[in-house]
């Protein structure tokens, strides 16, 4: 059972792989639709006043990022590095672009576009370092777990299976 949620996804069957994958992009984006509120822009605090509030809540996005992160370093484990930023910030990005959009202000105040590309880059580059990080773990588990088995050495074969490993991994993906 371990090996099907935590083993590599390019070993498991197709359609397996894509109902994880689509599994995973409904997640982000239901994460997103529960954490944030719909309309994102600021409103007055009070009728008449000149300060304005938000209505995102300091919980909402903490959870929100947290999920993310957990679901960007489970989806980086198993996944090649390309698909967790796809599946984990696209959704996000996706509906926080349709939010502002849906929305319009007036053109002087039209500031979304700024506000949508900030945050789809620190979305992004949160998945991408969750990500790398799930992936330094990943290829010392597999490692640990293949080279063992495949070489009655100690444990120096082993680390030289890792740093091929990784080298072979990132030059396949890049």
């Amino acid at each position: 059972m371990t090996e099907k949620l935590l083993g590599p996804l390019r070993t498991r069957p197709w359609p397996e792989r894509w109902l994880t994958r689509v599994l995973g992009a409904a997640l982000s984006g239901a994460a997103y639709l529960l954490c944030l509120p719909w309309d994102l822009r600021n409103r007055p605090g009070a009728t008449g006043s000149i300060t304005e509030t938000t209505s995102v809540t300091v919980l909402g996005a903490v959870l929100l990022g947290v999920v993310l992160l957990l679901l960007a370093a489970y989806l980086g484990r198993r996944d090649a590095l390309a698909w967790p930023l796809l599946l984990v910030a696209g959704p996000p990005a996706a509906l926080m672009y349709i939010s502002f959009h849906s929305h319009p202000e007036p053109p002087d105040a039209a500031v979304w576009p700024l506000t949508w590309a900030f945050f789809t880059l620190v979305v992004a580059a949160g998945v991408l370092i969750a990500t790398a990080v799930a992936r330094r773990y990943r290829a010392a588990d597999w490692a640990s777990s293949s080279g063992s088995g495949d070489s009655g050495d100690s444990g120096d074969s082993g680390d030289s299976w890792d740093s091929s490993d990784e080298a072979l991994s990132l030059a396949r993906w890049w």
